[in-house]
């Protein structure tokens, strides 16, 4: 048999011909159980390298009545939290046997629940990673219980009994970036929230604006704004703060996409940031530090998110419930914010 050239045509059958051994140690091996001796498994390891050889995961998945495939659900407008979210996922099933599918879905539709289903059983997932807004639907999470699919929950909040979430802390992320306002001595201040169906947008505006009134401020109703996590909503937001008789001297927004939208209105207002505005957003995302001035914002570390998810789903089963964990925020400092000129 030809080394790596030939490869695709390798079979289990040959790896367990080849290196003498049965085809129910090979799987073995493959799957990393304990019940191999180790000159064994490093001969049959060998061999695979030798002649390129790797397992189909869907191949796999039929002989155990699963595959080995772990699902990602999401329903956010912002692509870069998702590729992060993605990479993150990724890191954690590197070198696992694991592969990563995804499904983007839109939770207003009516059938969006019976898509995620097809997605969970056409494909015998091992576990589905809920990304926010999908995370937090309840009839969702049901409709996966009911066919046995294991699922981790991102969320801002705990949200399952059985402690399978990656709890995102979002208010306590959101009070640090009104206190880091409120220490350079901003007190008019505005907020451009997320969409309000969102419990990532309650709870960043809670934490915000809980934190400003433990100061003793309390935002008038024309300083809240809300948009859709998006640039265009952002910019749309920003126009009502800014291009009215009185603009506040910071604004905080709940994403970094949003942010940008506000520094595209500054600039066509000849509004100088951070001199005459200062702004943070929230994510930290890659786009933060191509802005000119780099954007101060909220790291909430979203690969390392994902990959915890993945990692939780990777765990046996029949070890009780999985872990709960944590992904705690903070802020970045750059250069978008400074004290208030007036």
């Amino acid at each position: 048999m030809s080394k790596k050239a030939d490869s695709k045509t390798v079979t289990i059958n040959d790896i367990a011909r080849l290196s003498g051994v049965s085809k129910k140690t090979v799987s073995r091996i493959i799957n990393n159980s304990p019940l191999v001796r180790k000159d064994t498994r490093d001969k049959v390891e060998a061999l695979m390298r030798e002649v390129g050889y790797a397992p189909d995961p869907m191949a796999r998945g039929l002989a155990f009545r699963r595959s080995f495939l772990i699902g990602m659900v999401y329903d956010n407008p912002t692509a870069q939290y998702v590729v992060d979210m993605q990479y993150g996922a990724l890191d954690a099933l590197r070198g696992s046997s694991f592969e990563l599918v995804v499904h983007p879905c839109d939770s207003r539709s009516a059938d969006y629940i019976e898509g995620v289903r097809r997605f969970a059983q056409q494909h015998k997932l091992h576990g589905v990673i809920l990304v926010p807004r999908a995370s937090e639907d309840q009839a969702l999470v049901e409709m996966l219980k009911d066919i046995g699919c294991r699922y981790v929950r991102i969320a801002a909040v705990p949200m399952d009994e059985t402690s399978q979430t990656v709890i995102t802390h979002d208010r306590d992320g959101a009070a640090e970036a009104a206190d880091y306002l409120l220490s350079l001595g901003h007190r008019d201040v505005a907020l451009i929230t997320g969409p309000v169906a969102y419990r990532s947008t309650l709870e960043r505006s809670a934490g915000f604006l809980d934190a400003l009134r433990k100061r003793g401020i309390t935002l008038p109703e024309d300083r809240i704004v809300e948009a859709g996590y998006t640039f265009e909503s952002g910019l749309a937001a920003a126009e009502k703060l800014l291009l009215g008789d009185r603009r506040p001297t910071a604004i905080f927004t709940g994403n970094d996409e949003m942010a940008a939208g506000v520094y595209k209105v500054a600039l066509r207002a000849g509004i100088d940031i951070p001199r005459e505005l200062s702004v943070i957003g929230y994510d930290d995302s890659s786009l933060a530090s191509r802005l000119s001035p780099s954007l101060t914002s909220v790291r909430r570390n979203t690969r390392d998110t994902g990959r915890t998810a993945a990692a939780m789903l990777l765990q046996p089963e029949g070890q009780g419930p999985l872990a709960s964990a944590s992904v705690r925020p903070h802020v970045v400092v750059r250069d978008s914010c400074q004290p208030p000129q007036r």
